[in-house]
């Protein structure tokens, strides 16, 4: 792969991890309520959506689940009423997170239920998050086939600029989680992390609302 084309594209990748959105305000929400080791399951489970996005493309499925109207719909609707949903739920959540240095799991977790894995809630969360949003569909499916050069051998391109989405959107989003863990240990008071809790809740549910507005724009084009 040319050099100058992957830089293009690890600085587009950068660029769309670092800006907010559903998955920056999980990450945030997960490094606040559950410390940073067990939050980063959030963005593994994130990187996994991904990671079947890249396989739906390489595959030749992008272009159909992008040029269908009621498949796109699907998906979008699917993720608007999810992100509501966790909106909802960190709303009304108790304010109370991890104790820290013991966020291993070993915790009881306010927004986990009893007796199931936090790992596995974690990374679900972090998995639905991102499979259900259409603005993945429109990247996997029309842009990263921009930086395919169909002339050079396609799975190793495809790994290379899978790895290099993988890597940069788990880094950013451990960032993220890493600082929101560092913030909760300054704010121990409930009434101020209630008031966090709201403004999470806040925004994933002026996330749904926003996605509930998205269109495709009509003249998007699959390359070929």
């Amino acid at each position: 792969m040319d050099l100058a084309l992957w830089l293009t594209y690890l600085a587009a990748t950068i660029i769309l991890s670092l800006t907010p959105g559903p998955g920056v305000f999980s990450s945030v929400s997960s490094g606040l309520h559950h410390g940073f080791r067990l939050g980063l399951w959030n963005g593994v489970g994130m990187q996994a959506a991904n990671l079947v996005y890249v396989v739906v493309v390489a595959l030749g499925l992008g272009a159909i689940l992008l040029a269908s109207e009621s498949l796109f719909n699907i998906v979008k609707w699917l993720g608007v009423a999810y992100l509501i949903y966790l909106g909802i739920v960190t709303w009304r959540a108790k304010p109370v997170g991890f104790e820290e240095g013991r966020d291993d799991g070993a915790t009881k977790l306010d927004s986990v239920p009893d007796g199931s894995d936090p790992r596995r809630e974690l990374f679900t969360r972090g998995f639905l998050v991102n499979i259900t949003n259409p603005k993945g569909i429109i990247f996997f499916a029309a842009i990263f086939p921009q930086f395919v050069d169909v002339a050079r051998p396609l799975a190793v391109q495809y790994a290379i600029l899978g790895a290099t989405t993988f890597v940069t959107d788990l880094a950013i989003m451990m960032a993220y989680t890493a600082l929101a863990a560092k913030v909760f240990r300054a704010m121990k008071e409930p009434a101020r992390l209630r008031w966090v809790n709201r403004g999470l809740g806040g925004m994933f549910v002026a996330a749904g609302i926003a996605l509930a507005g998205f269109r495709r724009a009509a003249s998007t084009v699959v390359p070929a």
